[in-house]
């Protein structure tokens, strides 16, 4: 058959309104119905015979060319926004849906670089894609970019770009290119993704947004220019608050009250957080509600700790405003946790930990204020932490020890007892005193088997030493008990079984209570003090002077000792060149006087020098304790001085 006619040629090679292209220029392209087909391009001076190639029904040339003529009309007419462009990035052909979305006939814009008509190379990965799909090297590409529409309006647009198949070898390589309108969707998107990351109380920001940007701010840190290098130094600020009674303002006033308030703090805070802006040049605030009565307020780019305590300064000053909500009229408070540091370095969960922390801080020092986060503070806090997840094993592993300090006869200076101290010998923070661990225990419970193995540890050993000098009056052995433990255990059981183990006498046994914890003591634990003194335990009052010292229950109580605080034997000093306290003076020797006529002794704690022993022995003091004897030793160096001379100076 004869070749091709040139108007057939122009008809399958060109755009609508354009003007034919040379045969050797001439692609021939259309959309088929498994993608994108086209025929061989014909060189100059060739010639194409009607039956080859035949298509996959066995038709021939002529039937292909009407196939290919209606294609082309289904392209041009189709209501997809559609145009094929070649391996350089040009529109070959573009239909009309093509030319409406952007403006310009259809055959104007071949020829086009289609990368400036739909915005692919605004961005390196967006443009590197498209360049993988150009060059056959990807089998897809797809991106989402906001376009002018010729109207002015602005809409959003899905762009498809997939080679298309059919191409011979010789030919440069072809893609189709699709383009939807996707605004409908993307504006439900938007629409659903603020539902999702706002507030609906306060229409702030709600948690998952707060922390979406705060991770994103710590990624990629703002900077005023961008055409200046980034900042090496970059910060970022936190002020963390909750309303201060918020809970009563709901359980009084009802829910719906307690939502208006919400979102009259809500405006407060933004209020505060504009204005704080507009004074200080720099990043962005961020304002959201994480949850309850939760607040937080985001400082992109800080200026510094001032600017930080300067925000939450004026918070605090607009929420003590009282707010009038539908004729009522309501006044809170707040207590805000302030951190402010670099952003290099700082993780969001690192930086909200801190702001958790110093929103404990400002509650416990006090509540309608503001604190800074303080390192050191939290280091302090953070090791208390550490001591606590420990504590339980330590005992176990034998890692506490006991030390001991004399409790000397006023009148003759003769050892009579001691007090056990217990000691833990930390494998990282060293030997630690009672005060570092003791109110941990007392806390988490830890207190009860940490006491009952101070109890029998202690009683062992004022049984050896007992066995060691038998010629010696035995020495009584004093034992601080907690409150938990009369509580939380069977104290007077522990007790005797812990007497009958040792041996030792229950005579020789002292247990020591604080007087907090002695006084208006009923119940369990009056039971427990009184059996322990039936059973010939002596019971002494620790810090005697200090509490709130009800004399009726002294009166009742199943008490031996008191052991005055060492606060008023202070009172008593000469050689530091002050005068002694004769209020003091007065004080000590009343109580001594009292204990005496109740049937008690007393003993005297912090005796440090020779002329307050003299004193408290003038007053009547029974028994001293204090560094003027000796400071708490092994129990090795206790035996030494059993038997031996006067301790005193």
């Amino acid at each position: 058959m004869s070749g091709t006619s040139e108007g057939q040629r122009a008809s399958a090679g060109t755009a609508p309104g354009t003007p034919a292209a040379p045969v050797t220029e001439r692609h021939t392209t259309a959309p088929t119905e498994n993608g994108p087909a086209r025929t061989d391009s014909t060189p100059a001076g060739s010639a194409r015979t009607d039956s080859a190639p035949t298509g996959p029904g066995g038709g021939d040339a002529g039937s292909i060319a009407s196939e290919l003529r209606d294609y082309r009309a289904a392209f041009n007419a189709a209501t997809l926004p559609m145009g094929v462009v070649d391996g350089r990035g040009h529109v070959v052909r573009a239909n009309e849906a093509l030319g409406g979305l952007l403006g310009t006939p259809a055959a104007v814009l071949a020829g086009r670089q289609a990368c400036e008509l739909l915005d692919l190379a605004t961005d390196d990965r967006t443009w590197h894609a498209y360049r993988e799909v150009l060059l056959g090297r990807r089998s897809r590409f797809r991106c989402t970019r906001r376009l002018k529409h010729p109207d002015g309006r602005s809409l959003w647009a899905e762009i498809t770009v997939v080679p298309m198949t059919g191409a011979s070898a010789a030919e440069s390589a072809r893609v189709l290119l699709t383009v939807a309108d996707v605004s409908d969707r993307r504006e439900l998107q938007e629409r659903l993704r603020h539902l999702q990351m706002h507030d609906p109380v306060t229409r702030l920001p709600n948690r998952t947004l707060f922390f979406e940007r705060l991770a994103s701010t710590l990624e990629t840190p703002p900077y005023q220019d961008d055409s200046l290098p980034p900042r090496q130094h970059a910060r970022i600020g936190l002020c963390y608050l909750d309303l201060d009674g918020f809970k009563a303002i709901n359980d009084t006033l009802g829910h719906r009250t307690g939502d208006r308030l919400l979102a009259a703090v809500a405006a407060r805070l933004t209020d505060c957080a504009e204005n704080d802006a507009s004074r200080n040049a720099g990043g962005s605030r961020l304002v959201a509600r994480l949850g309850g009565d939760e607040f937080a307020i985001l400082v992109e780019d800080s200026a510094g700790t001032q600017e930080l305590t300067d925000l939450a300064r004026s918070v605090l000053a607009a929420l003590q405003q009282p707010f009038d909500l539908a004729g009522q009229r309501l006044s809170v408070s707040a207590s805000i946790g302030v951190v402010e540091r670099t952003a290099a370095g700082t993780s969001p969960t690192g930086l909200m930990q801190a702001a958790d922390t110093t929103l404990y801080w400002a509650k416990a020092d006090g509540r309608a204020r503001w604190t800074l986060f303080d390192p050191e503070r939290n280091a302090h806090r953070m090791t208390r932490q550490s001591l606590s997840s420990t504590l339980r094993p330590a005992v176990e592993r034998g890692e506490f020890t006991l030390e001991y300090q004399p409790l000397v006869g006023m009148a003759d200076g003769v050892l009579r007892g001691v007090e056990a101290l217990v000691r833990w010998n930390h494998p990282q923070f060293g030997v630690l005193p009672p005060n570092r661990f003791v109110q941990i225990a007392e806390e988490d419970g830890s207190i009860v088997q940490l006491g009952r193995w101070v109890l029998r540890t202690a009683c062992r050993q004022a049984r050896r030493w007992q066995l060691d000098h038998p010629d010696e009056p035995p020495l009584f052995i004093s034992v601080n008990v907690a409150v938990r433990q009369v509580w939380d255990s069977d104290l007077v059981a522990d007790v005797a079984q812990i007497l009958a183990e040792t041996e030792l006498a229950p005579g020789l046994l002292q247990l020591e209570l604080t007087e907090s914890a002695v006084m208006g003591s009923g119940g369990r634990p009056l039971r427990a003090l009184q059996a322990l003194s039936d059973m010939g335990v002596r019971i002494a009052i620790d810090d005697f002077g200090t509490g709130y010292s009800n004399l009726a229950y002294l009166s009742r109580l199943p008490v031996s000792v008191l052991k005055l605080d060492g606060a008023f034997v202070k009172g008593f000093r000469y050689e530091d060149g002050t005068h002694p306290s004769p209020a003091d003076e007065t004080i000590v020797e009343a109580m001594v006087q009292l204990a005496h006529r109740l049937g008690l002794t007393v003993t005297a704690e912090c005796v440090e020098t020779a002329g307050q022993a003299e004193r408290l022995r003038r007053i009547g003091c029974d028994t001293g304790q204090g560094w003027l004897y000796s400071r708490a030793v092994a129990p090795e160096q206790i035996a030494g001085l059993i038997g031996s001379r006067p301790l005193e100076g």
